[in-house]
């Protein structure tokens, strides 16, 4: 684990309701095509949620991803899922 997703997941275990954050996600698409997009906005609340993103998995095997529900500056919500490529800061 790289300092940067040590970091994103340390300030990810400890943020609450009411914490403004920013994040920034890594999108990769391909070998040759990435860029990165930004959100801000105010915690609502953390999960950890089961997902079927795999193909041709077992029934019985259990894949979850972390995520933030977040609240806009406009007032839209919206969910970012954590992994790797996201960086997270406490504004």
């Amino acid at each position: 684990m790289t300092p940067e997703e040590y970091q994103s997941r340390t300030l990810y275990e400890h943020l609450e309701p009411g914490d403004r954050v920013e994040v920034v996600h890594g999108v990769t698409v391909g070998s040759s095509a990435s860029w990165s997009t930004t959100t801000i906005g105010r915690v609502l609340r953390r999960e950890r949620r089961r997902h079927g993103l795999h193909f041709r998995r077992n029934s019985d095997d259990k894949v979850y991803s972390d995520v933030l529900i977040l609240a806009r500056d406009d007032g839209e919500m919206t969910t970012v899922t954590m992994d790797e490529y996201t960086r997270l800061k406490k504004l």
